[in-house]
């Protein structure tokens, strides 16, 4: 295989593991009610029976959104590989809360909007949506620098 092709494994890794370790992390802060959005929200759009809002729908969620990680971090990839810069990383889960809370917004029915979101759930969201833009920007970053290093 070249390495290209081991780097694209590499970012679909990345961003399967992203998906499945933040919104563990997600789950978890919506189980001690830091949030008022657990995964199961990722499968509000669909008319799945209430079941959705198990514990059943957010493993589905969890699952749902760490496939959904792999086109994030490949669009990551496609973009913004090339700089490695924690604030590039921060920017970058900002903006995809930015586009999931207020942009996608009317896919979510019965999704409070922004501006009525309590401090706890607003800074619950926006710090997840941080840590996992950095971890996805950091990682992504690092395998694209050691695969340049191995070329020269």
């Amino acid at each position: 295989m070249n390495k290209v092709s081991v780097y694209n494994q590499k970012v679909a890794i990345i961003g399967f593991f992203g998906g499945l370790i933040w919104s563990c992390v997600g789950y978890a802060a919506f189980s001690l009610n830091f949030t008022k959005m657990g995964p199961a929200m990722a499968m509000l759009p669909w008319a799945l029976p209430q079941w959705k809002e198990t514990y059943l729908g957010h493993l589905v969620g969890i699952f749902f959104l760490s496939l959904l990680s792999v086109v994030v971090a490949f669009i990551y990839r496609l973009l913004l590989q090339k700089w490695e810069s924690i604030w590039l990383g921060i920017g970058f889960g900002v903006f995809l809360w930015f586009v999931v809370y207020y942009l996608l917004h009317p896919l979510f029915p019965g999704k409070e909007p922004i501006t009525s979101m309590n401090f706890s759930n607003l800074s619950t969201t926006i710090c997840l949506f941080v840590i996992y833009g950095v971890f996805i920007s950091y990682s992504i970053a690092y395998e694209y620098n050691e695969m340049q290093r191995n070329e020269a």
